[in-house]
């Protein structure tokens, strides 16, 4: 498969900040790569099986009980940037309190009134993360309590999406990426969300904050969701 037949028309664009940041490109090819091979996994529930993603805009069921959610070094990065200088108002005051104080057994810390604050920078995990037919009940895990209703990605897609990302990792030669990817050479960057400091972060989004010239004239486009 083609990458470049794969995301260009839903890939989320931030064309000033991609050509300060390069590696941010980098991310937003992966996750539409991803974002596509969950549609087209969903697409494929409904027209075999007749299923339904049960997930809707509000549960956040999954934010709160999963304590384990794996975040490689680049979508930490991705998450980083969108915090600081993209999330405002008053989600941006609540999200700086919560990583100031997040301990490990809280619900994630990216989670604002039931909402992600990171949306459209959530990570790949959060993105495959969907159940099928039964919303579920409180604090459940359906990855345990019923595997077969969690959809399981697109094993080509995310490969795809990991071969994108590898240049953030120094791996920019072709057929190093190949042996990278046959050799799951990413996953050995995998960190834990719950398990990372983020006190560091709130403190870069009090800076950022405090270096704009005034409210009116502050940068930031989005909120949660957006």
């Amino acid at each position: 498969m083609d990458v470049q037949h794969v995301y260009p028309e839903k890939r989320l664009s931030f064309p000033e900040d991609e050509a300060r940041l390069t590696w941010l490109a980098l991310l937003l090819d992966a996750y539409s790569i991803v974002d596509q091979g969950i549609e087209r996994e969903i697409a494929k529930e409904a027209e075999t099986r007749g299923r339904n993603v049960a997930c809707s805009k509000g549960c956040a069921n999954c934010c709160r009980i999963h304590a384990a959610v794996p975040v490689y070094p680049l979508e930490m990065a991705g998450m980083a940037w969108y915090c600081t200088e993209q999330v405002a108002g008053v989600t941006r005051q609540v999200l700086i309190s919560q990583l100031e104080h997040f301990e490990q057994g809280d619900p994630c810390p990216f989670l604002v009134n039931d909402t992600c604050a990171v949306h459209a920078l959530r990570p790949m995990a959060c993105r495959q993360f969907n159940v099928f037919d039964i919303p579920c009940a409180e604090d459940e895990d359906p990855f345990y309590s019923r595997r077969e209703d969690v959809l399981t990605p697109s094993e080509p897609f995310k490969n795809m999406a990991f071969r994108v990302m590898l240049p953030f990792y120094g791996i920019v030669d072709e057929t190093d990426k190949d042996i990278a990817i046959k050799e799951n050479h990413i996953h050995r960057q995998v960190r834990v969300l719950q398990q990372c400091s983020w006190k560091e972060l709130a403190k870069k989004m009090r800076q950022f904050s405090a270096q704009q010239p005034s409210s009116n004239d502050i940068r930031f486009v989005g909120g949660p969701g957006d």
